[in-house]
């Protein structure tokens, strides 16, 4: 079974808050078995528009990446995040 991959690019508006939603994301990605394999770290923009954090998280599979998503802990950190940051997320299954 293939891993999968959260790709999110943000903008982050308001970091108080946004920490929040960081400190809870983490210990929800904690739980479902998450390798954070970038996070906020430097980046060069060849192509498109940048934003200024990206992060990229790998899941065992497409399934535990999307019951972290769906997850009621995710979704509770989520709220702390809207309206606080412009984000783009999309999970990617691995080849």
């Amino acid at each position: 079974m293939p891993k999968a991959y959260w790709v999110a690019r943000v903008d982050v508006v308001n970091s108080e808050p946004y920490s929040i939603y960081a400190n809870l994301a983490s210990s929800c990605f904690a739980k479902y078995g998450a390798n954070v394999l970038a996070r906020g770290s430097r980046f060069e923009s060849l192509e498109g528009e940048a934003r200024k954090r990206n992060v990229v998280i790998e899941f065992e599979s497409m399934d535990k990446a999307l019951e972290c998503y769906h997850s009621t802990e995710y979704q509770a950190a989520k709220k702390h995040r809207e309206g606080h940051a412009f984000a783009e997320l999309l999970i990617v299954e691995g080849a």
